[in-house]
């Protein structure tokens, strides 16, 4: 926990113990309210409307938007507790809080106070969820090629164009969507706005079938002559890239967090499974090749953590107005990082189950699926690398 280290980077957390308290509370409600329908979110590829419900019941949906706003006001951590703890029993579910955090957060770093109040307050409510669209079909890794265009017309912007790989598209009422108002001058010619799932000209594509996280909806979100008030845009004009990445700078922490917790549900299935399964006449965790394979899992699981936490008190003091204590490179580095463990960590689980771990009969063939995506959204881990080599401390 926050303590735990003994760097100086976590100085500004509230006391640990809350931190482990709200662990304790949020693994408590996953395995009573979230886990018992994991395995049917992701064979029906339906949408976890169970773990909404529990999380919205328990505030914890979108614990990072401030009090003034209605809520929480949670530091980053615990942010990351929350989507780790979930994530732990089922990915799908903890995309709720992560992606809550990615769609308001450029309202939350560069909106008015009126715009803020008027999704915030909602958002923290849960009578809303919140989306986050930059990827189109032309434009991925290279996110300023987008082509996505908003026209001032009066009191309004005219938005038209396609945002592909959307997050609980369809399910959330708002979206932060980028787009080009001044097609000369590149990023610095891109703007954000807050786009309603009721404005006119909204609609989106059938759902992706997905390799994993089945259970949250991905589609193309259609902009076809969407009119909205001026307004709605977040920041001035020209702002929206640089929005875009800070907003990302702070996010990728939350997949971190996401990755964590699927790495560490294998870790604990595989750990109990070992211990049951008996070959040659003992378990076979008393064998020394699985006892080392377990072992590189913890560490690899536990290194990820200290890097992800790390980045989080960054977050936090970045979020403060502290000085940008590093927070692209490590933001990068923990995302990344992270991931691969989980991608490695969900492997091995599987291995040690043999042939049970290839069936759905058992969680960790799913959590290997989920993991995957881990490795590419918010960022492939090779444009991670890029942003790493890019701000070295």
């Amino acid at each position: 926990m926050a303590g735990s280290t003994g760097s100086s980077s976590f100085d500004l957390y509230r006391p640990a113990e809350e931190h482990d308290a709200l662990r304790e509370a949020v693994r408590g409600l996953a395995e009573a309210k979230i886990a018992p329908f994991a395995a049917a979110v992701d064979e029906e590829a339906r949408f976890p409307q169970e773990a909404l419900d529990a999380l919205v019941g328990s505030d914890l949906h979108a614990i990072h938007v401030p009090e003034e706003y209605g809520g929480a006001g949670a530091d980053a951590l615990a942010t990351v507790i929350v989507i780790e703890e979930v994530a732990r029993v089922c990915a799908s579910s903890s995309l709720i809080p992560a992606v809550n955090k990615l769609g308001s957060l450029p309202v939350v770093l560069s909106g008015g106070e009126e715009l803020k109040r008027r999704y915030l307050t909602p958002l923290a409510a849960g009578d809303a969820m919140f989306s986050y669209c930059l990827s189109e079909p032309d434009a991925g890794s290279d996110a300023g090629g987008m082509k996505t265009r908003a026209v001032r017309d009066g009191d309004s912007y005219v938005l038209n164009g396609v945002k592909r790989w959307i997050t609980n598209a369809g399910v959330s009422e708002y979206y932060t969507v980028m787009a080009v108002t001044d097609p000369d001058k590149r990023t610095k010619g891109i703007s954000a706005f807050v786009v309603e799932k009721s404005d006119e000209g909204v609609s989106f594509g059938a759902p992706e079938k997905k390799l994993g996280i089945k259970g949250s909806p991905t589609r193309e979100v259609y902009l076809d002559n969407v009119r909205i008030p001026a307004d709605r845009i977040i920041g001035e004009e020209g702002t929206g890239f640089a929005t875009a990445m800070k907003t990302l700078d702070h996010t990728r922490i939350t997949i971190a967090a996401q990755a964590l917790g699927i790495a560490q549900g294998a870790l604990d299935y595989a750990k109990g499974y070992v211990q049951e399964r008996k070959q040659f006449g003992k378990p076979i965790g008393d064998f020394q090749g699985v006892q080392f394979m377990l072992a590189d899992m913890a560490m690899k699981l536990e290194a990820a953590r200290q890097l992800t936490y790390a980045a989080a008190a960054r977050s936090e003091r970045v979020h403060q107005g502290s000085a940008k204590q590093d927070l692209t490179f490590f933001g990068a580095a923990a995302k990344c990082y992270a991931s691969d463990a989980a991608m490695e960590i969900t492997t091995d689980a599987v291995q040690l189950l043999g042939g049970y771990g290839y069936t759905r009969d058992y969680p960790l063939e799913r959590m290997m699926r989920d993991a995957k995506i881990t490795q590419i959204y918010e960022g492939t881990n090779q444009v991670q690398r890029i942003v790493m080599a890019r701000n070295i401390p």
